[in-house]
């Protein structure tokens, strides 16, 4: 039985959800599915080859980067990647990987305070991170005051903001994902977790609400995050796609379902 953590830290929870042996494919559209996988891969090598084009160099903070699946696309891109992990195992196994690279620096973050550190980048890098970041719009703001004239800023796999989306593309979306966790198991715990979320109540020292579920739980405004980004960019690109975790809905719904889901690539930093 899990331990009792009393008034937890997001860190330790993350720690709890994202432990020795915890597999981050299994629950992540980005890492599974071949054309979600591709715009985040394109994202990064355009982001990279630019910036170095302009600079002659990209450092790159990449935040939250899982175990690195995207970092080796970064590296392979040539930039020099600092990487933050909330959960300490997973940092671990990102020292590992990366142990005979030094074009790769791997900071244990459990506080999420890396971003607010004042050393210039080139480029700001966030996969699947802003809906875990309760003030994203002041994570990003910041991140930008980091940013070195010419650089960049890509944020991709983050839900598109609720109060704007249609009935249609909400209802479409949380049947596809209820679908998909019917398959996955632990029945009790996740009904248990639904009936929270419908009830409007989450329970805090729980790692399924405050860490699996999105922090930000409104989604996140991507018009206000394109505003934000468009002050300090020459040019800001929006896309808006669908996503979900199972393949066979995931291929049905990039043809027929409406946007989910949504990424932002700002280039050259005024």
């Amino acid at each position: 039985m899990a331990e009792v953590l009393h008034n937890p830290t997001i860190g330790q929870l993350q720690e709890r959800a994202h432990g020795d042996g915890h597999d981050y494919t299994k629950g992540s559209p980005h890492i599974r599915h071949h054309q979600i996988r591709e715009r985040v891969i394109s994202g990064v090598h355009a982001l990279v080859g630019e910036v170095i084009e302009r600079n002659g160099r990209c450092r790159v903070l990449e935040v939250g980067a899982g175990h690195g699946t995207f970092t080796d696309h970064l590296v392979a891109a040539g930039a020099e990647v600092q990487v933050t992990e909330m959960s300490a195992p997973s940092a671990a196994v990102l020292r590992h990987r990366f142990r005979n690279n030094p074009r790769v620096t791997v900071l244990h973050d459990p506080d999420g305070k890396e971003i607010f550190r004042s050393e210039p980048l080139d480029a700001v890098v966030c996969i699947s991170v802003l809906h875990h970041v309760p003030d994203y719009l002041g994570a990003v703001r910041h991140s930008i005051e980091r940013i070195a004239a010419g650089g960049a800023f890509f944020s991709i796999q983050d839900p598109l903001w609720y109060p704007r989306r249609s009935g249609l593309s909400m209802n479409l979306d949380r049947g596809a994902y209820l679908l998909w966790r019917l398959g996955q198991g632990e029945w009790r715990r996740g009904l248990a977790t639904r009936v929270r979320r419908l009830r409007g109540r989450y329970d805090e020292s729980n790692e399924a609400d405050m860490s699996e579920y999105h922090v930000v739980r409104n989604g996140v405004d991507e018009v206000a995050l394109h505003a934000l980004l468009q002050a300090a960019f020459h040019e800001v690109e929006l896309q808006s796609y669908w996503s979900t975790q199972a393949g066979a809905l995931q291929t049905l719904g990039e043809r027929f379902a409406p946007p989910t889901t949504f990424g932002l690539l700002a280039r050259n930093r005024r």
